[in-house]
């Protein structure tokens, strides 16, 4: 047998609000009462959301524009570097099968370039900035 449904009664809570309840209560129209009850759904409401959405909402929109830009510049670099090595070849003279001197002066030449990026990357300062064309 099922129990009888009852009409259930207000529930009377002890509670011992802020002084700003007395200003808000005090409104024309308003009670304490109903700011309470106001504010209390309110709360209810926002802890029915995930906290952690209502934390990170805008991170998601931030981090999509990032990824963005990266994506951009990625593809400005990759562009500039298909470009630039087989243009290379077709500037530069081709060296002679057993010319020592010239491959030796190449790898040095490598070897400093590899520095100066090591150095470059490490300091943290960019050669060319893409967003303000220098």
């Amino acid at each position: 047998m099922a129990p009888a449904m009852t009409k259930s009664r207000p529930v009377r809570y002890q509670i011992f609000p802020p002084a700003e309840l007395e200003e808000l209560g005090s409104a024309p129209g308003a009670t304490k009462s109903s700011v309470l009850v106001a504010a209390l759904r309110a709360f209810l409401n926002r802890r029915g959301a995930s906290e952690l959405e209502q934390t990170f909402q805008v991170r998601p929109d931030r981090i999509s524009r990032l990824l963005e830009r990266i994506e951009c510049n990625s593809h400005v670099e990759i562009e500039s570097l298909a470009l630039f090595v087989p243009y290379m070849p077709t500037v530069n003279a081709p060296l002679a099968e057993d010319d020592e001197v010239a491959r030796a002066i190449g790898r040095d030449r490598f070897h400093a370039f590899i520095a100066c990026l090591e150095q470059q990357l490490a300091s943290g300062t960019r050669t060319f900035d893409p967003e303000t064309g220098s």
